[in-house]
């Protein structure tokens, strides 16, 4: 087996924690989402979000974001609003149904960082923290600063 790269790693990671949170909403009775639109979901801020950035948040085309979100808001999920910076522009809001959503995923989030702590140790565990917090000051282009 040849030794993978960072980023592959991270990746694999990543896309672990992502199917474990879908599949714990499936589980929970959260079948009318896809895996694709939960992951635009994901993206969506607090305050809401314009489509063009969660389309590029989920690396999809704009137009297949707005189909996602045009589904989503059928289901109940999203809502279009006005954006108070923008009067022409509009966010992506997350409804009360999706919000109620979120300790679900919260909690499956809270069960993958203890089994990885347990398998990794507190230590490493708070180093991979560390290290990939200052990571994300080089790669994330969301991240205020």
């Amino acid at each position: 087996m040849r030794d993978l790269p960072t980023s592959l790693l991270m990746f694999i990671a990543s896309r672990y924690a992502q199917n474990r949170i879908f599949e714990a909403g499936r589980e929970a009775g959260l079948t009318d989402v896809t895996f694709a639109q939960s992951r635009l979901v994901a993206g969506i801020d607090p305050d809401g979000t314009r489509l063009s950035v969660l389309a590029e948040r989920a690396q999809i085309a704009k137009q297949t974001a707005t189909a996602l979100v045009d589904k989503l808001e059928r289901a109940g999920y999203v809502e279009r609003v006005p954006d108070p910076a923008d009067g022409r522009a509009r966010l992506v809001r997350l409804t009360a149904r999706a919000e109620a959503a979120l300790p679900i995923a919260r909690a499956e989030e809270t069960r993958i960082e203890r089994e990885w702590e347990a398998h990794l140790g507190t230590e490493r565990m708070g180093q991979l923290r560390e290290a990939l917090v200052m990571l994300r000051e080089i790669t994330d282009p969301y991240l205020e600063r």
